[in-house]
């Protein structure tokens, strides 16, 4: 009889999701976070003890010399950082959200109360229509545009069908 704890553990991305914490706003491997940090430390310190050793053969005065040497340890911490960089790649999951169809479309219909009209698509540039293809929006403004149209259309007749009426009997039927 086995053991649950005998089970050999996974290294695959789902079950590695418990190493990933959240750090100022993105994502980061804790195990990767350590090391980054050690990198910047060894490099950091290495280029300040590098550049004390060289500036105190050439500049006379000690506290000159450290404080020169301080500049390589910020220049050294530069440098750790995109050693890290290069060595530890993100961890961001990048999720695109879709809009529910339902939503575009009241949005849409949101927008011809308010307006009246969108317009027409093909009064748009070319750049404009290229964008609304790109974001899957060119056929909703289609659909919306055809509408009024229809709508438009229904509206002419039944105006043309009632302006008889109104100028023979004073709009009374």
């Amino acid at each position: 009889m086995s053991h649950p704890l005998d089970k050999p553990v996974s290294t695959t991305r789902a079950v590695r999701q418990y190493d990933l914490y959240e750090v100022w706003g993105d994502t980061i491997d804790a195990r990767h976070l350590i090391l980054a940090i050690v990198v910047g430390a060894v490099v950091s310190l290495g280029a300040y003890t590098i550049g004390l050793w060289v500036l105190s053969h050439l500049v006379e005065s000690a506290q000159m010399a450290k404080a020169y040497a301080m500049l390589f340890g910020i220049l050294g911490c530069l440098g750790g950082g995109a050693i890290s960089a290069l060595l530890f790649k993100p961890k961001r999951n990048v999720v695109e959200h879709v809009a529910d169809p339902a939503f575009r479309q009241q949005v849409v219909n949101d927008l011809l109360k308010e307006y009246g009209s969108l317009g027409r698509l093909e009064d748009t540039s070319p750049e404009v229509a290229a964008e609304l293809h790109e974001l899957e929006l060119y056929e909703l403004f289609r659909e919306a545009q055809a509408k009024e149209e229809r709508d438009n259309g229904v509206r002419a007749e039944t105006d043309s069908s009632a302006s008889p009426n109104l100028a023979l009997n004073g709009g009374r039927p």
